[in-house]
């Protein structure tokens, strides 16, 4: 209360000046009946603030240590999900091995084959690629533990959306990952292949590959959720349909930047593998913003 009662109406004043009066003096020079209205006025404010904020937590929200607690035990069983997907991926890691290799194998030119130049080389390799298919497989109960940790900001109407939430996030999480393994990556991978020449031979080694491959993979995965993304900030009225039509040429913008970095070659053809489904999936989520956009009739329910 001493900060509310002070004589001055702008308490920080003492370390910045006064935000009423000089800018650095820290003494209000206005007329004593201003100055009182002011006070006044501040009071009112903190006092609505205090209430507001008694309210809150008399309506039992969640505490910043509720917070921590509950994010504690997200990462728990995301991490526990995680590590038996790497498990019972590794149980199965050669036929991973030959899903992800054979295909790249398949573009290299005539001769040319994969190598690895130190002893650990294909064995890291190989739990990298059974990390990678614990990742796909703990998807789901990982993004189920994400929406457990947001639900209790939500309002009940936009709780129910939970099962579409995981189904579509994990679906398009697969799907990015199935494109850039399909094509992206073996045009990327074709592209560098094509500067052999009869005195230089393409022999990749397996490490530095397998690196870009999951980096490209990871990176699809996630930016296939953009029409989830949409979805749920469509609903919670963050974005419209119009706002994202409004702002088309700086998503176009942001695409090809996002497309030249992430793109492990300089050529336009492999930025344009990647703009080209951000492209349309930002058309997708134009059209998701629309079709689920709140109605002025729509009420949240408290």
């Amino acid at each position: 209360m001493a900060l509310i009662t002070s004589t001055r109406p702008g308490w920080i004043a003492d370390g910045f000046g006064d935000w009423v009066g000089h800018p650095f003096s820290g003494r209000d020079t206005r007329p004593d009946r201003e100055l009182s209205r002011d006070r006044r006025a501040e009071q009112k404010r903190w006092l609505v603030w205090g209430l507001a904020v008694t309210s809150v937590i008399s309506e039992g929200t969640m505490s910043f240590l509720d917070h921590l607690d509950e994010l504690r035990k997200r990462l728990i069983v995301s991490v526990a999900a995680l590590s038996a997907g790497v498990l019972i991926a590794y149980a199965f890691v050669s036929r991973i091995h030959d899903f992800m290799m054979k295909p790249l194998a398949a573009t290299l030119p005539p001769g040319s084959t994969f190598v690895f130049t130190e002893p650990m080389e294909q064995f890291v390799v190989r739990l990298k690629m059974a990390a990678l298919a614990g990742v796909f497989l703990a998807a789901p109960v990982i993004l189920w533990q994400v929406w457990l940790f947001v639900a209790p900001g939500l309002y009940a109407r936009e709780k129910k959306f939970a099962i579409p939430f995981v189904l579509f996030s994990s679906l398009f999480f697969a799907a990015g990952g199935l494109f850039s393994h399909f094509v992206a990556f073996r045009w990327a991978f074709a592209f560098f292949g094509s500067y052999a020449t009869e005195t230089v031979e393409f022999m990749p080694r397996i490490a530095p590959t397998f690196s870009m491959y999951m980096r490209m993979l990871l990176a699809f995965g996630a930016i296939f959720q953009m029409p989830t993304l949409a979805f749920f900030l469509t609903r919670v009225g963050l974005i419209t349909a119009r706002l994202l039509i409004r702002n088309v040429k700086y998503a176009v913008l942001v695409v090809f930047i996002v497309a030249a970095v992430l793109t492990p070659s300089p050529d336009f053809v492999n930025q344009l593998i990647m703009a080209g489904p951000m492209l349309v999936l930002y058309g997708l989520s134009i059209l998701i913003a629309w079709v689920f956009a709140k109605r002025p009739g729509d009420s949240d329910p408290e």
